[in-house]
């Protein structure tokens, strides 16, 4: 996959794009109906399957008080886009000068000028410009008249709500891992650094990998979670707590991401890992001793083996 960070100069280097527009946060399954319908229209017309999107969100631009937290990072999304057979991936950096590009010249300068576009795929919902005055509509009729096709992606649903990043942040902020799964079509998952801790997993006999993930990733609920942690090509099983630790600290204490490998030895110091989410187990507690913590430690693990035929 080529990546590019603007668009001049594109429609020589790349015939026929067709391109899909939007923010895909999560790459959840309504993502995916455009993402592989898009793929689908580019082999029909000899085309090159492409995505427009941009860096940051623009809701940091925009209105940084309230932008959300992001399901996925840059780096997993690139990866995930290629996975799904986008070829060129045209990623923009939003600034204030791009936001107040009207929504026409975006279709006739960017769009049709310098992209030189075969088809756009756009999401039922989507807005662009200034304002976010543009629509689908106004796309499918500058499309009319400069000679690209413009599909319109209708809403994915799954038991008749519709698939949003939205309600996807809200079902993982509520610790709703098994029902955030079916919107996004995998298990939520995080990725980050194994970085020192307190090491008090290896005193009471369940050593931890301590993660650190970018402060703009949104991590689920605090609670006990079954996991299936990627350390390279190897997948083990795991229990994962998020949250403040209580029995040792004050509700005041930094939020943390510990992770328990089961049949797991080595030392993953300042590798990179992935932990999928199979299910939470349980809210965070205060236990009143050492003793009374390993005892649910060890209940914890034996849950996360019967979860074992989870599917990643």
């Amino acid at each position: 996959m080529q990546i590019y960070s603007n668009w001049l100069g594109l429609k020589e280097k790349h015939n026929n794009l067709v391109v899909g527009l939007g923010n895909f946060d999560g790459l959840h399954l309504g993502h995916q109906k455009l993402i592989g319908d898009l793929v689908a229209r580019s082999r029909e017309v000899g085309g090159i399957p492409a995505v427009f999107t941009f860096v940051p969100h623009p809701m940091e631009v925009l209105k940084p008080k309230e932008v959300p937290p992001m399901i996925l990072s840059r780096d997993v999304k690139r990866k995930m886009f290629a996975d799904l057979g986008i070829e060129v991936l045209i990623w923009v950096p939003f600034t204030l000068d791009f936001a107040r590009m009207s929504p026409e010249d975006f279709i006739v300068t960017v769009l049709h000028r310098h992209l030189g576009v075969r088809a756009v795929f756009v999401g039922y919902n989507y807005t662009f410009g200034h304002m976010g005055r543009g629509t689908p509509e106004l796309m499918i009729e500058y499309g009319k008249n400069l000679g690209f096709e413009v599909k319109v992606i209708k809403p994915v649903t799954i038991d008749g709500q519709p698939v949003s990043s939205t309600l996807i942040r809200s079902l993982l902020a509520d610790g709703e891992i098994v029902e955030a799964a079916k919107y996004l079509g995998y298990c939520p998952f995080i990725e980050g650094e194994v970085v020192y801790g307190e090491r008090r997993g290896n005193t009471l006999g369940f050593p931890t990998a301590n993660i650190e993930v970018e402060s703009n990733i949104l991590v689920p609920a605090n609670g006990v979670y079954s996991v299936k942690v990627k350390v390279g090509k190897d997948i083990f099983l795991g229990v994962a707590n998020i949250g403040v630790k209580p029995t040792f600290h004050g509700r005041a204490y930094n939020r943390t991401i510990e992770v328990h490998l089961l049949d797991f030895s080595g030392n993953l110091y300042g590798s990179n890992i992935r932990v999928y989410f199979t299910r939470r187990l349980r809210d965070e507690k205060k236990f009143h001793s050492a003793g009374e913590l390993i005892e649910q430690i060890q209940r914890d693990i034996n849950e996360a083996r019967a979860d074992a035929s989870g599917q990643v």
